[in-house]
């Protein structure tokens, strides 16, 4: 904990001394962080439990709700399409 804590701390220090010279170098990396972040959390959310992989109704949703986002599904269908494949594999399980 301190380790992260320190490493934080440096990171937050070094920014600030850095300052703007960095800014155009980093800006097109910038904006992928988010859904990258995001996108490991769903990873860790359907796949993990405690400290071993899972492989259940909740890979087939989340596989069927990429499809739907590739689709270009509104968000609300995103999440449905989600739920009853998840729902539906635990039925037929």
């Amino acid at each position: 904990m301190l380790a992260i804590s320190g490493g934080a701390y440096l990171f937050k220090a070094v920014g600030v001394m850095a300052g703007n010279r960095f800014a155009t170098t980093l800006e097109p990396v910038a904006g992928l962080v988010p859904a990258a972040l995001f996108s490991a959390i769903i990873v860790i959310m359907t796949v993990a439990n405690g400290t071993s992989l899972v492989f259940d109704a909740r890979l087939v949703g989340v596989g069927l709700a990429v499809v739907a986002v590739w689709r270009r599904a509104p968000f609300v269908v995103v999440v449905l399409v989600a739920m009853a494949a998840t729902a539906l594999v635990r039925l037929l399980a």
